[in-house]
């Protein structure tokens, strides 16, 4: 996401990355982003909240017209129903998620990526 920003940027496009996830939103360098420290997967907000999620795109782009510095990440000022609740039920790991946890731990598509990226790295 990050990437194809930087390139529609340099085409002289304005973009804004919207993510959940601020460790990698910022790993991600955006031009411009736009940080809800919300569960993954709900970046917008939760399902069947219109009313959020217009307001989270809404605040999204004002931020896209008020953010100067490139690689600034804005954090919305949004809440999640209920509080704290998700990320204590993450962090215990026995939520209905059955996705992977989260690590550090690079994944590449390809062999060729890995080389690549410890090339770039200098490793």
């Amino acid at each position: 996401m990050c990437l194809v920003a930087r390139h529609l940027e340099a085409a002289g496009i304005a973009t804004i990355c919207l993510g959940s996830a601020l460790d990698i939103l910022q790993s991600g360098n955006p031009p411009r982003g736009a940080f809800t420290d919300f569960p993954l997967g709900h970046t917008a907000g939760p399902p069947d909240d219109p009313e959020q999620q217009y307001r989270i795109v809404r605040d999204s782009l004002r931020a896209l017209d008020s953010i100067s510095t490139p690689g600034d990440i804005r954090h919305l000022n949004v809440a999640w129903p209920g509080g704290d609740a998700w990320r204590i039920e993450a962090e215990r790991g026995d939520s209905s998620d059955e996705r992977s946890p989260r690590d550090t731990e690079p994944r590449y598509q390809t062999e060729q990526d890995r080389v690549l990226a410890a090339a770039m790295a200098g490793n």
